[in-house]
């Protein structure tokens, strides 16, 4: 039977976003028109607009699984980053690439750094099926950044993390956001960080429980 994937991107426009106070019409706009579903590889394409994050590619020797973020979080996320038509963005783990084919909808241009050359490899082919030109898809650990293309008016991270590092940070133009969920499980928040004068600041925004980014694992100490 085949899946009526427009029907499913409406539902999860009004069930999920707007149920959830996401407002920001071309971000709206972006995510109704983009074909989730053409981010997700193999059998689980007719899982794409469920409300839960989706493995897209399982962990193996040395690489740990990625995920496509469930939509209310990551379209909450992206609103909070208030990303304008001439921004610079840089996307932190894209995954498959469909966080950065919805940036490539808000901003002026979005460089996209993944960690796993072969799921880096998946996303510039969907990107490019879908004329989505003004990206560009580098690899390499994801808590570094790409210095190269750097200062950004937004960098998005697209998963949970421990902590953000000052690689990041320093990364940010004059009046940049960046934004991250921080910490694990129910207990995690998404954070609004801004430069101004120099200076970084950061506050606490909604709750979200979503599946971690590589590489932003803060060290455990012992317990005695």
């Amino acid at each position: 039977m085949s899946v009526d994937f427009s029907a499913q991107r409406a539902m999860m426009i009004e069930g999920q976003l707007r149920a959830r106070d996401v407002t920001n019409v071309p971000l709206l706009i972006a995510m109704g028109d983009l074909p989730r579903e053409a981010f997700v590889p193999g059998p689980h394409k007719s899982l794409a607009y469920i409300d839960e994050d989706l493995e897209i590619a399982p962990a193996a020797e040395g690489r740990p699984a990625r995920y496509l973020m469930e939509p209310a979080p990551f379209a909450r996320l992206l609103q909070l980053a208030a990303v304008g038509p001439t921004d610079l963005v840089l996307d932190v783990g894209c995954a498959t690439g469909y966080s950065t084919a919805v940036l490539s909808r808000l901003a002026s241009f979005v460089v996209a750094i993944e960690c796993d050359p072969e799921v880096a490899a998946l996303a510039s082919s969907s990107l490019a099926e879908l004329d989505c030109t003004n990206v560009s898809v580098v690899t390499g650990p994801l808590e570094e950044g790409h210095a190269a293309e750097a200062p950004y008016d937004v960098i998005f991270l697209g998963g949970a993390v421990d902590y953000v590092p000052d690689s990041l940070l320093s990364q940010l133009a004059e009046k940049g956001r960046l934004v991250a969920i921080i910490g694990a499980g129910n207990a995690a928040r998404a954070h609004l960080f801004v430069k101004e004068d120099g200076v970084v600041s950061s506050r606490p925004d909604f709750n979200a429980a979503v599946m971690p980014l590589p590489g932003f694992r803060k060290e455990r100490g012992f317990v005695f």
